[in-house]
């Protein structure tokens, strides 16, 4: 089974994605975000420092943006979160200031071929009484505030907005985090 975990930040969404699978065994755990050697911000090494103690000792970490080749995976999988992936995709592309078009362009590249890999990963007959949870994927809810003043916030919250619509049509569940609570959708 596919979830797709959303919600805002600190609700509690990877700690709710990580116990989806409790007793998974061996984890591959994809984080697409900054590492501690590209980002030298203490906050964000503390917060990778505390995700990493969390997990199970038979989970591997796999540091990547490269989001169709982390899907494809094989074994049960995390990716924790679509946001720090869009960031690290426009950062890395240097996609920021190009035209709204390039920029959705290549966005929607990338997610193309990450639905691609989707679409060929093994999954379980809709009628399988074995609902086990084999990817979860954890993205941040970025819709339901004020319009951000900047265009690069407009243009994060647009783009992260068609991401989540696009992988949540790929997913059997999606679970809305909020204070720690799971709504399933």
């Amino acid at each position: 089974m596919r979830v797709l975990v959303t919600g805002g930040v600190r609700s509690g969404k990877s700690a709710h994605a990580e116990r989806l699978l409790d007793g998974a065994g061996a984890v591959t755990y994809v984080a697409p975000g900054p590492t501690t050697q590209e980002d030298s911000d203490p906050d964000w090494a503390a917060r990778i420092l505390a995700h990493q103690r969390r997990r199970p000792d038979t989970w591997t970490t796999l540091e990547s943006r490269d989001l169709p080749g982390a899907l494809g995976t094989p074994g049960p999988v995390l990716l924790d979160c679509l946001g720090t992936w869009l960031t690290g995709h426009l950062d890395s592309a240097g996609l920021w200031d190009a035209p709204s078009e390039v920029v959705r362009g290549a966005v929607r590249r990338q997610l193309a071929a990450a639905v691609q890999v989707l679409a060929e990963r093994p999954r379980q007959p809709a009628d399988s009484a074995d609902r086990d949870v084999d990817l979860v994927l954890v993205t941040n809810e970025v819709g339901l505030g004020v319009v951000p003043e900047h265009r690069s916030g407009r243009l994060f919250r647009d783009l992260l907005g068609e991401v989540n619509q696009v992988i949540a049509g790929e997913c059997d569940e999606v679970h809305l985090v909020v204070a720690g609570r799971v709504l399933i959708l």
